[in-house]
């Protein structure tokens, strides 16, 4: 009987190292797992990293672009207002200068109609003296340079009355002209760079 307890008692010492081993192997086997599994897992973060770095240099190209987008719209967008600006600055100054110009040729023209009545009432026998020499270089010297700058008489006397630019004071009966045709010619009148300065006061025909 003793023997026999011996025995038992050598086998349980026995059955518990096996066990204890088998254990030891499953947790060796779950240590494996668990070391192929981080394996795996850094190999899937090393993968997907390249990717996620070229997700984000792929974003920040785009809104880069973007800002370079924005602001070569806004750039294109002030030189359109600075470039409309400049237009209508331009056309401001030209009409300006037009209204000053027109201005001072208005101030000008009852200058050259005194000439003219002046040089028309000089006599006959008179015409070559020095006083009516000078007023005729005068009086060409005035005409010369209002030309110069735009400044032209209306044709009147024998053309037909255009209210655009003639004035009609009076109507009157003409053998040489059709009726409607300008026979007479009471105030000349002049156009500058073709807008109408002072209208010509004529006599039409009935």
């Amino acid at each position: 009987m003793e023997e026999k307890e011996k025995d038992l008692t050598k086998e349980q010492p026995e059955a518990e190292d096996t066990q204890t081993a088998a254990e030891e192997a499953q947790e060796d086997t779950k240590a494996q797992e668990n070391a192929q599994a981080q394996e795996q897992e850094a190999e899937k973060e090393e993968e997907e990293a390249p990717a996620k770095d070229k997700k984000k240099k792929k974003e920040k190209k785009d809104k880069r672009d973007e800002q370079i987008e924005e602001l070569q719209d806004r750039v294109k967008r002030q030189l359109a207002e600075f470039e409309n600006f400049r237009n209508r600055t331009e056309k401001e100054k030209a009409s300006m200068y037009e209204l000053g110009a027109k201005s001072v040729i208005e101030k000008i023209l009852p200058v050259i109609d005194n000439f003219e009545r002046g040089l028309a009432s000089i006599p006959a026998e008179e015409q070559d003296s020095a006083v009516a020499t000078g007023m005729q270089m005068i009086y060409k010297q005035l005409t010369t340079e209002l030309e110069n700058l735009g400044v032209k008489p209306i044709e009147a006397v024998g053309c037909e009355f255009d209210p655009n630019y003639h004035n009609a004071v009076m109507q009157t009966q003409s053998d040489e002209y059709e009726s409607g045709v300008i026979a007479q010619e009471l105030q000349k009148g002049y156009t500058y760079h073709d807008t109408v300065v002072r209208h010509s006061m004529v006599s039409v025909v009935q």
